[in-house]
């Protein structure tokens, strides 16, 4: 289903049907119920985290420049400071293991579905003296939502993906969250909000590969966080995740989007004991689709390279730094985002690593 997806998107096909007439009823009324159930608080505007990272690490060396697009997830939606979004977390952890200053600029709006990367790409190319080296892109979950057809959807990531590819930017992207995990959601409900958003994630998965980027499942993820602890986990509209949520997130993105910079090497073997595998491109992303914090990467086509990677331990977060201009003068900061030196981190879940052996080059992330 993922590869006929993939090709409708491709070649211009249509929406592949899911269900038959006779269950829409039904899931009509579980769709209110859940949504009486669901979002009844109200999430907190994201805080802008746009600025530079790892200002102790300023040498030399050019900044690097990450770009974060999407939606909700991507903006941080649900939390009120913003060393405590997913963009100011990988910001931070980014330059904490390139020990290089990282500018972050993030483009993504809560709301937004696939539809709407055309324009963010647009925003976060139209300083052509300054493109960013990687970017991160998290989108999907509205589109199930509003029952956007998956070939389009698919359709505009794969175009997302390649402008910013040709544009020089390395591209990792978090393909659709399992929606069956969240708790208002009842069966059948359940189980059809499982089936799209696995069935999304896997022909993004596909379409993203295809066109250079490297995937990394985000699925039910926080599946078991939430289960275990809802207060925590959820944010305060009962529907986008805490801090701790984000934190989660990000320590699954964060190994892949230093792999993809070359931040530490790689090998061309197979390592059983992580997991890795070489499957055609379809089949790996069914089964990343399956296995949250799963990577894949293509390989020497058809084939990509299945990987599940260490989670890394996530750097202390800080505040953004103004970017200075290029003749030397401070940014201002959008409102809202403070200046001056680095806040203390805050309250954040005590996060278990993977037990695999660290680069022998490279130092724990702690």
């Amino acid at each position: 289903m993922a590869r006929r997806i993939a090709a409708g998107a491709a070649y211009g096909g249509g929406s592949i049907g899911l269900l038959g007439a006779a269950a829409v009823g039904v899931l009509l009324a579980e769709v209110q119920l859940a949504k009486r159930q669901v979002g009844g608080g109200i999430a907190p505007v994201p805080p802008s985290a746009d600025g530079r990272y790892g200002v102790a690490f300023a040498g030399p060396a050019e900044p690097l420049r990450l770009g974060l697009l999407g939606d909700s997830t991507a903006a941080g939606q649900g939390v009120r400071r913003a060393g405590q979004t997913p963009g100011a977390l990988l910001a931070s952890g980014l330059a904490a293991v390139s020990e290089r200053p990282v500018d972050l600029r993030n483009v993504a709006q809560p709301g937004a579905r696939s539809d709407d990367l055309e324009r963010q790409v647009s925003l976060l190319l139209a300083d052509t003296s300054r493109p960013p080296d990687v970017c991160v892109i998290m989108i999907g979950a509205n589109d199930v939502t509003h029952r956007i057809p998956a070939t389009q959807s698919v359709r505009c990531l794969t175009t997302a993906v390649r402008r910013l590819r040709t544009a020089g930017a390395e591209v990792v992207v978090g393909t659709c969250p399992d929606l069956g995990t969240i708790e208002p959601v009842y069966q059948p409900l359940r189980w059809l909000a499982r089936r799209v958003s696995r069935q999304l994630a896997a022909a993004q998965t596909i379409g993203s590969v295809e066109q250079g980027g490297r995937t990394v499942s985000l699925g039910d993820l926080l599946g078991p966080e939430f289960e275990a602890n809802p207060r925590e986990l959820f944010g305060p509209d009962n529907y986008h995740p805490s801090a701790e949520g984000y934190a989660t997130a990000a320590m699954a993105v964060l190994p892949t989007l230093c792999a993809v910079l070359g931040l530490w090497p790689e090998s061309e073997r197979l390592d059983g004991a992580r997991r890795a595998d070489m499957l055609p491109v379809a089949k790996a992303a069914s089964q990343a689709a399956k296995e949250a914090g799963t990577e894949v990467t293509g390989a020497r086509a058809p084939w990509a390279l299945l990987k599940q990677r260490r989670r890394r331990r996530l750097p202390a977060a800080t505040e953004p730094h103004p970017q200075p201009e290029p003749h030397g003068e401070p940014r201002d900061l959008p409102a809202g985002s403070p200046a001056g030196p680095p806040a203390g981190p805050p309250a954040g879940p005590r996060l278990v690593e993977r037990p695999a052996e660290q680069p022998a080059d490279r130092p724990p992330v702690d």
